[in-house]
């Protein structure tokens, strides 16, 4: 009510001095005026305001709701990611300890195999060592009694009379350890 009054004198001293009178409505106009913003203001008020604050506030809800969703789903993925990246380095692990298993048993069956071939060469060395020695005592039991048999024969053709053969064979016997000892 004060700011009408104010507004009532300003307009009368304004009448006397003629220039503000233009741009100021007239009394009624202006009084009608504030009554009609007053009016309009309070249904505004009353209805409109409360409607459009909870659309205001139902949007803002959901805004919220959608940032939220959004931030949960951003967690979601970095878990998904760490998850990821942790398989990802589970599975290279995994990959180089078959790799170093694959490795390890392959130096072990090389170690095996050349071991097998060790032993089976060493095998083979024996018995080419013992077939060696047999067929060198063969030899020499053959040569033995040849050279006892060519000795008989030879002594007895040089001294012209026929030997005992079982006493030059232990003679020749002999004289072949002996050579042996040598």
């Amino acid at each position: 009510m004060h700011f009408l009054n104010a507004l009532t004198v300003l307009a009368q001293e304004e009448e006397t001095s003629g220039g503000l009178s233009l741009v100021l409505p007239h009394t009624e106009e202006l009084i009608a005026g504030i009554l009609a913003f007053l009016i309009v203001f309070f249904f505004m008020w009353k209805w409109a305001l409360p409607t459009i604050n909870k659309t205001l506030e139902a949007r803002q809800q959901a805004i919220t709701a959608q940032i939220d969703e959004a931030e949960a789903a951003k967690r979601e993925a970095e878990t998904l990611l760490t998850d990821y990246k942790a398989q990802l380095a589970d599975s290279k692990a995994e990959g180089n300890r078959i790799v170093e298993e694959a490795r390890v048993a392959g130096d072990q069956m090389k170690s095996e195999i050349i071991s097998k071939a060790n032993d089976e060469a060493e095998q083979l060395i024996a018995k080419a060592r013992a077939e060696a020695d047999t067929e060198k005592s063969r030899a020499l039991a053959d040569a033995r009694r040849e050279v006892g048999e060519l000795s008989v024969e030879l002594a007895g053709k040089i001294v012209g009379e026929s030997l005992d053969p079982k006493a030059h064979q232990d003679l020749v016997n002999r004289y072949l350890a002996d050579l042996e000892k040598m």
